[in-house]
């Protein structure tokens, strides 16, 4: 017995939609109403038969009321429909159509091979993840991977998982031996496994990399994708690794490959060509001066900032202003002393022409970290004069400059942030060699530094590091701040751990009624995001403040809970300050201001030198621009030559303001940057993708959200719903909650059981037995279903069945009987890939509406029905003419069959259409091709009709 994909049939008591994959002896079915967890195989030698969607009868009369909840309850339930997005019906976010955009350019790639270079907040997680989502859903890929930085790792798991339903398994040096239990003989990980989290620090070791690559799955997802790209000249072995690790991947020409990052061009050219060669070879080596060029990069990078995103919707939830804003302090006479003393230390070891010039530059790069140090904090300073400095083991001065540079300047990150944050090391000499005048100054030093650091009592602390007592002013007043209801709680953002560690301790002795937490890669990765959800939890509604290096600055959501940073510590490279700030200037930050304060030293030289040259800077040409231009790639040179200048001045510069000639290697980076600027603002305007303009993306939004119902639909559906089947509903701050004690067994069976009090949040998080107010959360669908399968069940009793598939409505809004019809397509889509057609069925549910004889109607367009639905009941009607007018409308009702069969056609050409349109916008090809070979979409009929209500108009009664 054939039966045709999207066929109705009966089995086992129960109507079934025929799936793909169904041959003559055996059928993959899906539940009438269900979902995919409820498909189910039978052997057509069971009894199946083809089956008919049962009409309404006469006498399963409602009202408004119970057809409004019908209609809702049958749009939600969808999980598949017709629509060229797949897989919005399983989605539990609600994109904003700019997010739609890399989707759009990636449904005309096959492969997908995109990089989303969008701004720091902009949802970057929530683009890949919708292009994830939907090359799932379109069975284009059966397995994916993402590969992101260790701290980031737990985020993209619970993303995943709360967003689109994908549940992700971790591979952790700390999860791997558990996955690797129980597989197979010569069986990866990566095939037992469909969905992976992977931390790229871990699977680039030579041990694991083979492994990987011969089982990679056909969507890797790379994040942090510039730390995974290097030039000729980088050495180190870390982002080396990284590397060819990902240009392996991108080998295999039939892998999709997204990559993510805020910052693609880090101001080295040699490393954005290779980051864009992974896409397509040709981008490699292109002009991309010329036209050519840019429309090549273009159909392969989106790029947005937060300019672009605010002209496409007044609804994208941003903050509205970022206010900055700058703090200084002068050193107490204690630390003035001994800095006064380390700068004559340190003029003393740059000016020391003896030994070799290897141990001259190891003098050099030991005596900037422990300045560097020193204006962090006096923690930082004796930690570092107890450690050992990273130059010191070099074999050639070029050896010990490539070493210590990133370490000290922060200008490349050869290795992720994850274990940058670790002071930098002064001591240079032999532990063997007898001790020298050199090594007890520099132990008197530490010990002067530790006595500060030391110090008990937190007022007196204070006085000795007078940079604590302005963090402490300064946390105070946003704390106390009522621009923000609750005041703003901040994140303090240091350069060392030990710094981090000596002002939480701090804050904790200041803050008795706040809760402090301190987060640094002293931490591993998996538990920073812990710690700060702990935080979250531990603090409830008192005041919290987070303390944290810059292990937490790259790509960690942190927009829910903090609404400021301060930066305690400059960083030297003014990237890290707007990533700083991007972890709560976000999309999704509720507070419509968030505040930046930067502490510096006025008179300790150093920190004016990177305020005037670097950071000022970066700022100013964000304000101007609109966008964050990172510094050109010679920086260190221009930093190491500020600061000889310094140190060369002597005493002199501790006395005066930065009023020297900057030298000509500062002059030429305010030239390069101001370059680099423009070209940045330049291809803004080539890789914005304003192209797509935004009412285009919009009406497959609207379209969407009609077909499926939106995020208002599904709390009102619920709660109608709860109420109806005799639950007790309470609004409360999250949402409401419902009394289940009154609801019907089945419905309770449907929701596992519930408590006696069940919430309902209308936003994550939400604790565990909570239900979400989205469409797919398992509560919400199990409500939908109830109410569905009630309605169609005749069995049961009427007070267990709040939707009704009939009623007869009296208002005043129609002038003439007008009939209702709600009904159910099911079509069958075919969709084409590389490997052959697709085939999948999907679903619609639409309100047609005539008035007249339904032998001669008259078909109402899509707005009069909209505004038939809406419409309210003006009066009663007798249930005994309500029946009887039922009656008449149900027996001639066969007459509209071949205006609904029609109907089903031209919808089904309808879907054809937005599939091709969104597959050829996205490069601007308005006219694109007629038909997209292998795409076809084919209605099944008969029509199903759920519904039909009769509107009456208020004189008929």
């Amino acid at each position: 017995m054939t039966m045709t994909v999207g066929s109705l049939v009966r089995a086992r008591g129960r109507e079934w939609v025929v799936l793909p994959g169904s041959d003559d002896e055996f059928l993959v079915l899906r539940p009438l109403g269900g979902g995919d967890d409820d498909i189910a195989g039978v052997f057509t030698s069971e009894g199946v038969e083809p089956a008919q969607f049962a009409p309404p009868r006469a006498d399963d009369l409602g009202d408004d009321r119970s057809a409004r909840l019908l209609r809702d309850a049958l749009r939600i339930g969808f999980r598949s429909s017709g629509g060229p997005f797949r897989s919005l019906a399983g989605l539990a976010v609600d994109p904003r159509p700019y997010q739609l955009v890399p989707l759009l350019l990636a449904l005309r790639q096959d492969p997908v091979r995109l990089l989303i270079a969008d701004d720091v907040g902009v949802g970057k997680t929530v683009e890949a993840g919708l292009i994830a989502a939907e090359l799932l859903a379109q069975g284009s890929i059966d397995r994916l991977a993402v590969l992101c930085p260790p701290s980031l790792a737990e985020q993209w798991r619970d993303e995943m998982d709360a967003k689109f339903g994908l549940k992700a398994e971790l591979v952790l040096p700390s999860t791997v031996r558990r996955l690797e239990r129980g597989l197979r003989y010569g069986q990866s990980v990566f095939e037992r496994h469909p969905i992976t989290i992977v931390s790229t620090d871990f699977i680039k070791a030579d041990n694991r990399r083979d492994d990987f690559l011969r089982a990679a799955p056909e969507l890797v997802i790379v994040d942090e994708a510039h730390a995974s790209v290097c030039d000729d000249t980088t050495t180190g072995k870390g982002r080396t690794q990284r590397y060819r690790l990902v240009k392996d991947l991108a080998a295999t020409t039939g892998r999709h490959l997204i990559l993510v990052t805020a910052t693609p061009h880090s101001g080295n050219d040699g490393a954005f060509r290779n980051l864009i060669g992974l896409l397509n070879p040709a981008l490699h080596g292109i002009n991309l001066a010329t036209d050519h060029g840019r429309r090549l990069l273009a159909t392969h990078m989106v790029q947005r900032r937060r300019g672009d995103i605010r002209s496409w919707l007044a609804e994208t939830k941003f903050p509205k202003d970022r206010r900055t804003g700058e703090d200084t302090y002068l050193l107490s006479p204690a630390y003035r002393a001994l800095f006064d003393d380390v700068l004559a230390y340190a003029r003393g070891q740059i000016t020391d022409v003896s030994g070799s010039r290897l141990q001259q530059r190891v003098r050099w790069w030991s005596v900037l970290s422990l300045l560097r140090a020193l204006a962090s904090s006096p923690a930082a300073a004796a930690a570092t004069l107890a450690t050992r400095a990273a130059a010191a083991g070099a074999d050639t001065a070029e050896h010990a400059d490539r070493v210590s540079a990133p370490i000290i300047f922060e200008l490349t990150d050869d290795e992720s942030l994850d274990d940058d944050d670790a002071v930098p090391g002064a001591l240079y000499d032999d532990e063997a060699a007898p001790v020298s005048t050199d090594q007890a100054m520099l132990r008197d030093f530490r010990d002067r530094a530790a006595a500060i650091a030391t110090e008990t009592d937190p007022a007196a602390r204070a006085a000795l590091d007078t940079k604590l007592a302005l963090v402490t002013e300064t946390v105070a007043g946003l704390l106390k701040d009522r621009a923000q209801p609750g005041g703003y709680h901040p994140i303090v953002f240091c350069r060392f751990v030990a710094t981090a560690d000596y002002v939480a301790a701090h804050l904790r002795d200041v803050f008795k009624k706040a809760v402090v937490e301190v987060v640094t890669g002293d931490l591993p990765p998996e538990e920073r995001a812990a710690r700060v959800r702990a935080l979250a939890v531990t603090a409830g509604t008192k005041q919290k403040i987070l303390v944290a290096t810059d292990c937490l600055s790259e790509g960690v959501n942190l927009q829910d809970d903090f609404q400021a940073v301060v930066h305690y510590d400059l960083a030297w490279n003014p990237t890290r300050h707007e990533q700083r700030e991007g972890r709560v200037d976000r999309f999704g930050q509720p507070a419509p201001i968030v505040r930046a304060v930067t502490l510096y030293g006025a008179d300790n030289g150093i920190d004016s030198i990177i305020m005037d040259v670097l950071i000022r800077k970066h700022e100013a040409i964000r304000r101007d621009l609109g966008i964050s231009v990172p510094v050109p790639a010679n920086t260190d040179k221009v930093l190491t030559a500020l600061m000889e200048n310094v140190l060369r001045r002597g005493d002199r510069f501790v006395q005066e303001t930065l009023d020297f000639d900057l030298p000509n290697e500062a002059k030429q980076l305010e030239i390069e940057w101001q370059s680099s600027a423009e070209e940045e603002k330049r291809s803004r305007s080539r890789y914005a993708h304003h192209s797509i303009a935004p009412d285009e993306v919009q009406r497959e939004v609207d379209a969407s959200r009609l077909a499926l119902g939106s995020p208002d639909d599904v709390t009102g559906f619920v709660r109608t719903a709860l109420h109806e089947n005799g639950g007790t509903v309470t609004p409360a701050p999250y949402g409401f909650a419902v009394e289940t004690g009154g609801l019907p067994v089945g419905l309770q069976d449907a929701l596992g059981n519930p408590p006696p009090v069940l919430s309902f949040h209308t936003d994550l998080p939400a604790p565990r037995t909570a239900g979400v107010l989205v469409r797919t959360d398992p509560k919400v669908a199990a409500i939908a279903r109830y109410v569905l399968d009630a309605a169609l069940d005749d069995v049961l009793d009427e007070r267990q069945r709040p939707a009704r598939r009939c009623g007869v409505v009296v208002t005043n809004a129609v002038t003439t009987m007008t009939v209702a019809l709600l009904t159910r397509f099911r079509v069958h889509l075919t969709l084409p890939g590389r490997d052959g057609p697709r085939p999948q069925v999907a679903e619609e549910a639409r309100v047609l509406a005539f008035t007249g004889k339904p032998s001669e109607p008259t078909w109402l367009t899509p707005a009069a029905v909209e505004d038939l639905l809406a419409a309210q009941p003006d009066a009663n009607m007798p249930h005994d003419i309500a029946r009887n007018t039922m009656g008449q409308v149900l027996e001639v009702l066969p007459t509209v069959v071949p205006h609904l069969d029609q109907y089903a056609h031209d919808l089904a050409e309808s879907l054809r259409e937005a599939h091709v349109r969104v597959r050829t916008t996205a490069r601007g090809d308005r006219a694109g091709a007629l038909s997209i070979r292998g795409l076809t979409v084919e209605p099944q009929l008969p029509v199903d009709v759920l519904g039909v209500y009769v509107y009456l108009p208020g004189a008929a009664r």
